[in-house]
């Protein structure tokens, strides 16, 4: 019996908001491409599943959900049953966050 191909992956549709947009822009060009394909590469497949790179935050001002990418961190929601998102991107010194150079407390 030929085997069946499996179905599609469900793909989300990635959106930034502005400000999103602009925290990406403040990173050298070879940072925003290493988060960008991350971004494009983890979450427009399965961004609501807790893994090493995700993780569901608890209440905060910035968002439900962390993408850890190395040192940078995507943070952002997933809206209705196919869209992400991008809510702030920023990085981590030690302990401490930063969006824009700027320390952020979560």
């Amino acid at each position: 019996m030929p085997t069946m191909p499996s179905p599609p992956t469900p793909r989300f549709t990635i959106t930034f908001l502005d400000t999103a947009e602009d925290d990406l822009a403040w990173f050298r060009p070879s940072e925003r491409k290493t988060v960008y394909d991350a971004i494009m590469r983890i979450l427009s497949t399965d961004p609501e599943t807790e893994s090493k790179k995700r993780r569901r935050l608890r209440p905060n001002p910035i968002a439900p959900w962390e993408l850890r990418i190395g040192e940078y961190r995507v943070f952002y929601e997933v809206v209705g049953a196919r869209k992400v998102r991008i809510l702030a991107i920023g990085y981590k010194e030690h302990s401490d966050l930063f969006i824009r150079g700027e320390r952020v407390q979560l």
